[in-house]
């Protein structure tokens, strides 16, 4: 039951990783409001990029959808 359980698991977040890389490939544009909080620093020839702002969003999301897939797979009845 446990192995079959972290099998779905990884299914589920396989196929919504799929979905998100789809939905950016038809929005491109809809996630540069992150790049506002985003840490750049251009010298001459370095570049240092440092996404704050999109690892806190991709963090809560995460956080937020890990919750519910299991609660809902680990509901005690």
């Amino acid at each position: 039951r446990y192995l079959e359980t972290i099998g779905i698991v990884l299914i589920i977040i396989g196929l919504i990783i799929f979905l998100f890389s789809k939905f950016i490939n038809l929005f491109p544009n809809f996630f540069n409001f992150l790049s506002k909080g985003d840490i750049i620093i251009k010298k001459e020839n370095f570049t240092f990029y440092f996404p704050i702002a999109t690892s806190i969003f991709i963090s809560i999301i995460l956080s937020i959808i890990l919750t519910i897939i299991f609660n809902i797979l680990f509901r005690k009845f």
